[in-house]
Formats: structure tokens, sequence, C-alpha cells
């Protein structure tokens, strides 16, 4: 199985966090911010991966170090359970619609850390979570497991379906290019590192 656990104490959070790629969607998660654990049952759930996460931190300075640890070490552990890549599909793309709100995200599992985003937020805050937290996240995640991932807002105004839509889409598109689909490495480089 392609499973991997991490853990990561610093001054400011302490995370503990499993995922498995070969999962079946269902998540545990208590991040000790209710919107981002939200967001990543959804994630689990879209992407079909398994995720347990416990994260205690500063909260009472805000939620910012414990998202983005979080976004570091779920990009370690999706980087570890993928190993070399071999027989994965290595893209993958969705347009999503989540009611008003249209998000498009394609990754590239290419071992270079991309990330191009393209989002509107109206509302600073959803819950006590601050919304340019969402692209923190993403940048973390994108900068530890190494992959070219692409999030564009095509249409939308409510800003909890317009950040539902990225996490959602983001597993559907994960799920699809992590998908075993023969038993080469896809590159002509013989490497996706």
């Amino acid at each position: 199985m392609r499973t991997y656990e991490i853990a990561r104490k610093t001054a400011e959070t302490d995370v503990s966090l499993t995922l498995s790629l070969d999962g079946t969607g269902k998540a545990d998660v208590q991040s000790g911010c209710g919107f981002l654990d939200h967001m990543l049952t959804l994630f689990a759930a879209h992407s079909g991966y398994d995720l347990t996460l416990r994260c205690k931190g500063d909260t009472q300075v805000d939620d910012h170090h414990s998202v983005e640890d979080i976004g570091i070490c779920l990009g370690a552990a999706f980087r570890e359970a993928l190993g070399d890549k071999k027989g994965i599909a290595r893209y993958g793309d969705i347009i999503l619609p989540m009611d008003e709100a249209l998000i498009l995200c394609a990754v590239d599992l290419s071992g270079r850390a991309t990330l191009c985003v393209d989002l509107q937020f109206r509302a600073r805050k959803v819950g006590t979570f601050d919304t340019e937290l969402c692209e923190e996240f993403l940048a973390a995640f994108v900068r530890e497991s190494r992959m070219t991932l692409h999030v564009r807002q095509l249409a939308g105004r409510n800003t909890h379906h317009i950040i539902e839509g990225v996490f959602k889409a983001l597993g559907r598109t994960l799920s699809k290019a992590t998908a075993v689909t023969g038993d080469a490495i896809p590159s002509t480089k013989g490497v996706l590192a």
C-alpha cells in the first residue's frame, strides 16, 4: 500500500499525519481549525485517500502556522507515499462545479514544485479561517510534494463555495494523477524527480 506517516514538531505546532493513497476516502481530522477540518475531510472523500491528522498549534495567535505546517506534512507524506511514481497516470485535471463556483484544477506529478493560483475571495474570513490561508496551504503542499498545480476560479461569488470547490477539485485531480495505469515511469527521462 502507498502509505506514509509523518510527525513534525516545532515551537508553533505539533502535527502527526498518516496518508494512504489506496484508501476509501476515510478522514479523521483534528486540525484545531473547524473550516480546515471540513476542507480536508472533503479532500479525502473526493480523492479516495485515507487521512488521519492531529495538530496542536498556536491558534491563540491565528491559524497560519497550523495551516502551513499541515500543508508541509501532507505534501511530504504524499511525496513519500508515491515512491518512485512507477505506473502512475502522472497528470490529472477537472473543471468542478460547486453551486455557483466553478474551479479548474490541473496537476502534473513532475517532481518540480510550481503553483499557479487565480482565486478571488470576497470575504476575508470563513468562520475563523483567514481566506488567504487557502493559498498558503496549497503553496506548502506543492512545495513539499514537488508537483505542478494550477488552480483557477472560473466563476463564483460565495467564498465558502470557492474554497470548497478547490479542495474537492484537488482531491479528484490527484486521484486521477495517482491512479496506477501501467508499470513504467511516465516520463521519457525515465524518472520523475
